[in-house]
């Protein structure tokens, strides 16, 4: 069979058994009859309820404060496959078991053997046109052995599957048939014919349309209007859903850049407020420490200064100090001293911070105590 068709089928079998409902819609009449013809039970319909609950489609269920907002919802394979289109002429897929599909590499056709199988080919013929369909189909096949590397038998036999409904059949022949020879018209026109059969629209209209390009033919022209218009309808029907697919995936990219470069504002908000934080704090601390109150000036720095002396909101408007504070050697001396008052008298010799100590001496009232 058709893979395909199988896991088409096995995604509708997937859809049914999650929601049975759908066995229960008008267009699946013809389903339910088989089914029950065939000893199978189904699901009994889903009784409609008085009142709206949630999930009820005439309104929307009820949401909690604390509920995300959901996403639009995005169309699925299923959802985009219910298109309306007229069935008018559609069969059920056949299963039969390929036959007759000679390895025409690995075999020698003799002259002989290309005279009986042109023999059988007439016979076929003439088989088809008394309307012998299971005749034509066995010499074609007697034929096809003989001669596996004519890809007009193949074409002859795939007719004989289309009047016989078994467009799988035929789509096989004409594959092989296509393989051999891709500019015969002859398979390209029952393909086509197949994919009709089996509502393949689009697959038909390609099919016929190369047909009719190769060797034109009143008969593949006129289902090839027939299922142009089908095709096209499923086409921008996909072309739809394609673009809804498209947009959300934008609305999704710029959410996700909006999420990002937001959330990079407020990490570089936080790290510029511990940045100010930790310079704050580290003015204060080397200011403080070379004024401990022990030794140092009177009252230390900055809380127990005397009064009448300026305050850490001066100090640090003082541009000079602030300066001398990014000096690593200046900062250096603040820490020596802040942990040993008496440590003063090594930087005697050491103009630099002596200036910023006198400095400091004459805005708090007191000299260096070495």
């Amino acid at each position: 069979m058709d893979p395909r068709k199988v896991a088409e089928l096995k995604g509708f079998v997937q859809m049914c058994e999650s929601n049975p409902g759908i066995l229960h819609l008008p267009e699946m009449e013809f389903f339910r009859i088989w089914l029950e013809n065939m000893g199978a039970t189904l699901p009994p319909l889903p009784k409609k309820k008085d009142s709206c609950q949630g999930g009820c489609p005439c309104g929307p269920p009820p949401t909690s404060a604390s509920s995300p907002e959901p996403e639009p919802p995005v169309p699925s394979e299923s959802e985009e496959s219910e298109i309306e289109i007229d069935k008018e002429g559609v069969i059920e897929p056949d299963a039969d078991e390929p036959q007759g599909m000679e390895d025409f590499g690995n075999i020698e056709v003799t002259d002989e053997m290309m005279d009986q199988a042109n023999e059988k080919k007439i016979e076929a013929i003439n088989a088809l046109g008394e309307g012998d369909l299971p005749k034509a189909l066995d010499l074609f096949s007697e034929a096809i052995k003989l001669n596996p590397c004519v890809a007009i038998m193949y074409a002859k036999r795939a007719s004989v599957y289309i009047q016989m409904q078994k467009p799988n059949a035929a789509i096989r022949d004409c594959d092989r048939a296509i393989s051999i020879n891709p500019d015969s018209a002859q398979p390209y026109k029952w393909r086509g014919k197949a994919h009709r059969l089996l509502g393949h629209w689009e697959e038909a209209a390609k099919d016929l349309a190369t047909a009719c390009k190769l060797d034109y033919d009143e008969d593949a022209s006129a289902l090839l209007k027939e299922v142009q218009p089908k095709a096209n309808k499923i086409m921008e029907h996909r072309r739809k859903y394609e673009r809804k697919r498209e947009e959300k995936e934008i609305r999704q990219k710029q959410e996700r850049i909006k999420k990002a470069r937001e959330e990079h504002a407020r990490a570089q908000r936080e790290e510029e407020a511990r940045h100010s934080a930790g310079a704050g704090a580290g003015a204060g601390a080397g200011a403080g420490g070379f004024f401990p109150g022990a030794g140092g000036f009177p009252g230390g720095f900055p809380g127990g200064a005397a009064a009448g002396m300026p305050g850490l909101g001066e100090f640090l408007k003082d541009p000079e100090l602030l300066n001398a504070m990014k000096d690593p050697e200046v900062m250096a001396a603040f820490q020596d001293v802040a942990q040993n008052p008496a440590n003063i008298a090594k930087y005697q010799n050491n103009p630099k911070i002596m200036a910023l100590v006198t400095k400091l001496s004459a805005k708090f009232g007191a000299s260096p105590q070495p």
